[in-house]
């Protein structure tokens, strides 16, 4: 048995019930293989592997907190720093039922190589809660906020652990968190990104994500002598990450002809019109079938199926392993030559292999949606200045930033006789630099 395979049969055995963890460390640990078995004497001798897999630290507390009917409402709260070798702890929160431990290790997980590949001094961190913020009224909202704040204020810090959003997670929650903060730890800091703009959030962090999956869906078209110009495009999801990735989808060139939710999907054949987009789910905070109410010609279908659309290239941009082996046979079958992730791990293991050997042109999450978190790391930049940049500044930098993670996937893909394959070398170029900086560092 290999060092790998070693590694993953001990994640298995020592996390049961874990399987997103699972997943996500199997699909790293099986692409860096050619690079372990390099090293393996080196990495073996300093448990590399071991440590790699194991969070550094698990935080975990209840939430208590009073709904507008008077009555006490329990959730539970967690907050993984998976890994603070180049950084310190980075990583959204994430608000939904579905949040569970191990689906915040898989997502910390894969934080550490994200945020690795921006090039910024960032560590691996994820948390969250069980807790639904749809249907809840500002003030349950704001009640719970705090709450979680209290227990979690202990444990972060400008320089320790920065969270996000996430998933649940905007503007509202993240000003209600930032209050609670300050309250109990009466320090004004860049502990939290994604901040209102009145007090100390980044021009450009809304649109960060969605742009930069489609900034460096560029750079891989002009890798293969293609154009985004002219390309019909699904987007899955409507939150944050799919409404920017069509927005800078359309600016250059493409029509991008779906959104959708948990529900069901749009399907726009002239194009999704992103003013009425925008007005349903970032003003009216509604479902997309109300996208077919509005605008002439579109169609709503309830469920899932937004990979049965004709496309040259789709942008999985919702939740976790949302794309499966039939919505895969389906794009290759319909011609999709490009799949870029814009949310994290929402290709399941079986299709990426699926669409890989059938020629599609693939980018995993890790690589193509870090814009998020790069942006977060210049909010905090800004922070520790005490400065604001114009919007123009943060997204030149955001789009050099882009174009940097290709080279580097790029080329740590073709050092290793593996062309194309986005996969490796996102995971190769992304752990070389934070096994550097453990090993120098030394057994901690």
């Amino acid at each position: 048995m290999s060092y790998t395979e070693e590694v993953y049969a001990r994640v298995v055995a020592q996390n049961p019930g874990e399987p997103e963890f699972h997943q996500a460390v199997k699909e790293v640990l099986d692409s860096l293989k050619v690079v372990i078995d390099r090293n393996e004497e080196l990495y073996r001798s300093q448990s590399v592997l071991e440590r790699l897999v194991e969070p550094e630290r698990i935080i975990s507390f209840r939430v208590p907190w009073v709904d507008d009917k008077g009555v006490v409402q329990v959730n539970k709260g967690y907050r993984i720093q998976f890994n603070s070798a180049i950084g310190p702890y980075k990583g959204g929160l994430r608000f939904h039922p579905s949040v569970n431990q191990s689906i915040l290790k898989f997502l910390g997980f894969e934080q550490i190589f994200k945020n690795s590949l921006t090039g910024l001094p960032i560590g691996g961190g994820k948390g969250g809660s069980n807790f639904d913020p749809k249907g809840k009224s500002d003030r349950e909202v704001m009640a719970f906020c705090q709450s979680f704040m209290t227990e979690l204020s202990k444990y972060i810090g400008a320089d320790t652990d920065v969270p996000a959003g996430d998933i649940g997670v905007g503007g509202r929650e993240i000003g209600y968190l930032f209050g609670q903060y300050k309250r109990v730890r009466d320090l004004y800091e860049g502990v939290l990104t994604g901040k209102g703009l009145t007090y100390g959030g980044s021009l450009i962090r809304t649109q960060a994500t969605g742009y930069g999956v489609v900034y460096i869906l560029d750079e891989i078209l002009k890798a293969h002598n293609d154009s985004i110009a002219g390309k019909t495009v699904c987007v899955t999801g409507s939150g944050n990450v799919a409404i920017y990735a069509v927005e800078k989808a359309e600016q250059l060139g493409a029509k991008v002809v779906s959104v959708n939710d948990s529900n069901g999907y749009i399907y726009d054949p002239n194009g999704i019109n992103l003013e009425v987009l925008k007005d349903i789910k970032e003003v009216k905070r509604g479902r997309v079938k109300e996208y077919a109410e509005r605008v002439p010609g579109s169609v709503y279908t309830e469920g899932k199926g937004t990979w049965t659309i004709k496309c040259d290239i789709y942008l999985p941009c919702a939740t976790q392993n949302e794309l499966d082996l039939d919505g895969a046979k389906a794009l290759v079958a319909n011609g999709c030559k490009y799949i870029i992730e814009g949310a994290n791990m929402p290709t399941t293991l079986e299709a990426t292999q699926y669409v890989m050997e059938n020629g599609v042109i693939f980018m995993p999450g890790k690589a193509a949606n870090a814009g998020g978190v790069a942006t977060s790391a210049l909010e905090m930049s800004q922070n520790s200045m005490r400065l604001s940049w114009s919007a123009e500044e943060v997204d030149q930098r955001l789009h050099e930033i882009m174009v940097n993670i290709f080279k580097k996937v790029d080329e740590a893909a073709k050092r290793y006789d593996m062309e194309d394959n986005y996969v490796v070398g996102a995971n190769i170029a992304g752990f070389e630099k934070v096994v550097n900086a453990m090993l120098a560092q030394g057994i901690c």
